[in-house]
């Protein structure tokens, strides 16, 4: 008896350790994609259209890279949450995520666990002592997919002893005579591990070790399709309307997908049978003419995926309508602060990156709308102008304080050098387009003290005014355009309207100074000057702020194509 009892004990522990293995090297290996691809696909991630279908694409390559579909909904349930995304968008997205995640299922059905330490030591040596930064992202990727094998290997090894006990092999075969058990435990295993992959690699451990046949692993298979749909419904608790419905459609489409199935197990004799021969009639046809039953088993989760998303691709707007029906209700939710970043997002760091970008740029918009508000406002004496640059002052410091929080907290271990450099370079430029508000705000003090002490200007001062006004207002479009794009010939330009903005503000500052000493009060009121000295001089330092930006751009796609060069350098 305690023999036995020491036995279950060693099984535990060497189904956890193999677990964790498996966990911990696909965590490895998508980190390392990451750092690899990150940027580009942030740009692929930026460039989604409203179509389905190509919402379908994108959602099955990013979580193809970053290994995990509950990563990519609870991203989609963010990116609905800050309203970058619609909930018809998500819905494609979902449907694609469901597909990628088998990409992973393929990949792990590959009997590989012999060469498992092989990669561990390729991927641990070009890890640790590749000096280039691309290599040891490699690295990092061959380190994590040895460890993935080799937990997939221990996970089976340990199994191996349940396929000579009585009860555990009547349990799973209770899976194919009584389906929703199988269904539950999938559920619950998936739950556990908050992973569809690590539980199919569970699963596909005890079918290595002979512990469970085919049709028994389909009801759990089923089962762990639709355990995966709850983070994204964690991940909802607390967001608004639209981003419970993103994660109820995603709730939806698995348990309606896998019920079809599972009524067909309970309503067709040998169902499974028959959805095994379809399996190897379809894998004969891609040159697989034998395939294993962990061949089979990836191949169902693929199959059963890619027919579910093809099935509901038609209806996705019925599927948006029903979701509306369930949870209905107009979303008031009000907006405060930040509006495009999402804690979900530090899961996923190089889409968090992406919005901080659109973060600084909606920042910007807000203060560029400051500074042309306040400037028309002194132009035309015009009061009411004040309280509206005030409250967006309050905004932009709320955003800068979120903003900066919300980078601090991006993991920069999962970051490559560009990257990270982009972070610290993103500090400094919220901190400029603060300032740019905060100068904004101070010209609101300027129509204050214009309107109270019914202030003149002589026609040449209002046309310096306005003329410095114009090119401030041009320059900030260009400034936004900047941060956007990344055009280096952009922030060339913008550094050289600052130059000339420096020698005009000499040059106004000079004249100003000449009207006041050749004039009396009564032609050149002495506040009058010193105000007009004090609106250029804010929009100025405007202007140095976006030269500042500027300067922040360049040294991050400078450094970057330094880099590129010297790796070219290299192959060469």
């Amino acid at each position: 008896m305690k023999g036995e009892i020491g036995l279950e004990i060693d099984m535990a522990i060497g189904l956890l350790g193999g677990l964790g293995l498996f966990i911990y090297g696909m965590k490895q290996m998508s980190e390392g994609l990451q750092k690899t691809a990150g940027k580009k696909l942030r740009h692929f991630l930026a460039a989604m259209t409203s179509k389905p279908i190509m919402g379908v694409g994108v959602g099955a390559l990013v979580t193809s890279i970053i290994q995990s579909s509950s990563a990519t909904t609870v991203m989609v349930v963010g990116f609905v949450n800050a309203g970058i995304m619609t909930l018809l968008q998500s819905v494609g997205v979902i449907m694609g995520a469901n597909i990628g995640t088998t990409i992973t299922a393929q990949l792990i059905a590959f009997k590989l666990g012999d060469y498992a330490f092989h990669a561990i030591a390729l991927g641990a040596f070009t890890y640790l002592f590749s000096k280039r930064k691309k290599f040891q992202y490699i690295g990092q990727v061959l380190l994590g997919f040895g460890l993935l094998f080799l937990g997939l290997e221990t996970m089976g090894d340990t199994m191996a002893p349940l396929k000579d006990s009585i009860v555990f092999v009547n349990w799973m075969e209770s899976f194919a005579q009584y389906p929703i058990l199988g269904v539950l435990t999938g559920i619950i295993v998936t739950v556990a591990v908050q992973s569809s992959s690590a539980s199919f690699g569970i699963l596909l451990g005890l079918v290595t070790a002979g512990a469970i046949n085919y049709e028994s692993a389909i009801p759990i298979l089923l089962g762990s399709n639709i355990g995966t749909t709850v983070t994204a419904i964690l991940s909802a608790i607390g967001a608004n309307l639209t981003a419970k419905r993103a994660a109820a459609a995603h709730f939806l489409f698995n348990v309606i997908g896998a019920g079809i199935i599972i009524s067909l197990l309970y309503i067709i004799p040998d169902f499974s049978g028959g959805l095994e021969s379809i399996l190897l009639s379809i894998s004969n046809l891609f040159g697989q003419s034998e395939p294993s039953t962990e061949r089979l088993l990836a191949n169902t989760h693929t199959f059963f995926n890619v027919l579910n998303t093809l099935i509901w691709l038609p209806f996705t707007a019925f599927l948006v309508f029903l979701v509306k029906r369930i949870i209905p209700g107009e979303d008031t939710t009000l907006k405060h602060g930040t509006t495009f970043i999402d804690e979900r997002m530090l899961s996923t760091p190089y889409v968090a990156i992406e919005q901080v970008k659109k973060e600084i740029i909606y920042m910007h918009d807000i203060a560029a709308d400051m500074v042309c508000d306040s400037v028309k406002g002194f132009l035309d004496s015009d009061r009411d102008v004040i309280k509206k640059v005030n409250r967006h002052e309050d905004v932009v410091n709320e955003v800068e304080e979120e903003l900066l929080h919300f980078i601090q907290k991006i993991p920069q271990a999962q970051l490559n050098d560009i990257d990270i450099k982009t972070l610290d370079k993103y500090f400094a430029i919220v901190d400029d387009i603060e300032s740019i508000a905060d100068d904004a705000n101070d010209i609101t003090d300027f129509i204050e003290n214009r309107v109270d002490n019914k202030l003149k200007f002589s026609k040449d001062a209002q046309e310096t005014i306005e003329e410095v006004y114009e090119i401030i207002c041009n320059v900030l479009d260009k400034s936004v355009e900047l941060i956007e794009t990344h055009d280096l010939e952009i922030a060339a330009e913008i550094l050289e309207v600052e130059e000339r903005l420096d020698q005009m503000q000499i040059k106004f500052r000079n004249e100003n100074i000449s009207r006041i000493k050749r004039s009396d009060k009564a032609s050149c009121d002495p506040n009058s000057a010193i105000l007009l000295l004090e609106i250029l001089d804010s929009m100025e330092h405007i202007s140095d702020q976006m030269a500042d930006i500027a300067h922040s751009v360049i040294e991050i796609y400078e450094d970057e194509n330094v880099n590129k060069e010297k790796d070219d350098v290299r192959v060469v």
